[in-house]
């Protein structure tokens, strides 16, 4: 089983800067596991890494969406896939970094929808049918219906998650849950071989992640949004949900104060990095590397090195 280098983890961990590290040392490419900076136009606010942080390594799966169209986890196992082996047809190693746990697992499993046609409509139809006043309720007793084991698993105002898992079975005739399943069945198509990074003191994280914030609005962060509104990106759009552009979307648009909506946007980061550990934690064979709030970057590099010597790769 060929085996990915995984570098995961919490926002504002310094992952970018790891992955491109090692892939200087193991003739390596970065493929990005990230479900916001997918998106074009939105460099700012996701935090996507400049060609100056690149360093010369190449990048995949950044800014290859369209922020008005919905990107899904089954596109991205799917173009995804195809860097990784095009990777390893050229003889190098593929590196995935990023803090999406789900596309991360996704693409590591080989996960599939098959028949699933991601621009089939049904996502219109059913955001329409959410947009009229009691849609959703009537949506979500429509998912207990045919699927109560994954409506079970979401709470009733979830519309993200509802009409995701009613547009996989209007598509492919089978439920979500059903597709899960037979994707457990399966073996999977890579060998993770993952290092997850945080800081050791939580405090130091969230001050990391309100240094991130201030930087990201001091680079113009405010002006990114303001453009992705004046092209016509709609506040519903999966890409306006991203933590930084829908709080500022609101205030821009004169639903709030700018200063309170930049709180807002350290807030929900926090909480994210939360959910991210959280996922990110229940994988027992990830090597966790403890960061400090002064950390040594190249003792970091190199405990990454050894550990994944130790794993067999080069």
């Amino acid at each position: 089983m060929a085996q990915l280098i995984v570098i995961c983890g919490p926002t504002a961990t310094g992952k970018t800067r790891l992955g491109v590290a090692l892939a200087q040392r193991l003739n390596g490419e970065v493929v990005s596991a990230d479900s916001m900076q997918v998106y074009r136009d939105m460099a700012i606010g996701t935090a996507r890494p400049t060609e100056q942080e690149m360093e010369g390594v190449p990048h995949h799966m950044l800014a290859v969406a369209d922020p008005r169209e919905n990107y899904s986890v089954a596109r991205y196992v799917q173009e995804a896939t195809a860097c990784v082996e095009d990777i390893f047809r050229r003889g190098r190693q593929p590196i995935v970094v990023g803090g999406t746990g789900l596309y991360i697992d996704a693409l590591c499993r080989g996960q599939t929808f098959s028949d699933f046609r991601p621009d089939s409509g049904s996502r219109a139809a059913l955001q329409a049918q959410a947009a009229q006043e009691g849609g959703l309720a009537r949506l979500w007793r429509r998912l207990e219906e045919v699927d109560p084991e994954s409506a079970a698993k979401l709470h009733p105002n979830d519309a993200k998650r509802i009409l995701r898992a009613l547009e996989v079975w209007q598509d492919t005739g089978k439920t979500i849950s059903q597709h899960n399943r037979e994707t457990r069945d399966k073996p999977p198509r890579y060998q993770a071989v993952t290092i997850a990074l945080t800081y050791r003191n939580r405090q130091d994280l969230y001050d990391r992640i309100g240094q991130r914030v201030d930087q990201m609005m001091a680079r113009g962060l405010a002006g990114e949004v303001q453009a992705l509104l004046d092209a016509g990106v709609p506040r519903e759009g999966t890409a306006m949900q991203a933590i930084g552009y829908k709080e500022l979307a609101a205030a821009l648009t004169g639903d709030g104060d700018l200063a309170q909506a930049v709180e807002e946007v350290k807030l929900r980061s926090r909480q994210y990095a939360k959910r991210q550990l959280t996922w990110f934690r229940r994988n027992p064979a990830a090597k966790w590397m403890l960061l400090e709030k002064e950390q040594n970057f190249s003792s970091l590099v190199q405990a990454s090195t050894d550990f994944l010597r130790e794993k067999g790769l080069p």
